[in-house]
């Protein structure tokens, strides 16, 4: 089960830091639990909180902010069981064009969302081992 962040106080502490992840269209920020504001805990619960910072400047229609909205707590609710126990803010840093997706509610618009989001909210790959490569010897 994921939480929402609803505080002004809770955003700030997740937004205080870089992105932790980008897509072409969206940012991750990621904030720790253990953050306490006023001698208060700001996330009373150990578990996955997200927030959603949609701007006017990047997606001017309410319909299209809200269409958005859903799809991101929707990805987050499917993959709750893989977030981290942390505070996530994802964050449209781009405008999906107006050309491309005319309807705010259009299935092109919510797949090319949701793609994003799962790419976006996909655990950490691990770098690949490389296998130390083997001296190679040459009897002459």
């Amino acid at each position: 089960m994921t939480q929402r962040l609803r505080s002004r106080q809770q955003f700030q502490a997740v937004m205080a830091g870089a992105p932790v992840a980008k897509t072409p269209h969206f940012a991750l920020h990621r904030a720790a639990l253990s953050s306490a504001h006023e001698g208060r805990a700001l996330f009373p619960v150990a578990d996955a909180w997200v927030g959603v910072l949609l701007p006017k400047r990047w997606a001017k229609r309410a319909v299209t902010r809200n269409a958005i909205r859903r799809q991101i707590y929707e990805v987050a609710r499917h993959r709750a069981a893989s977030l981290p126990q942390a505070a996530l803010v994802v964050r449209l840093r781009s405008e999906f064009s107006r050309q491309q997706y005319v309807s705010a509610t259009s299935d092109a618009l919510k797949r090319a969302v949701r793609a994003e989001l799962e790419q976006l909210l996909a655990p950490p790959r691990s770098a690949p081992r490389v296998a130390p490569t083997a001296e190679v010897r040459h009897a002459v």
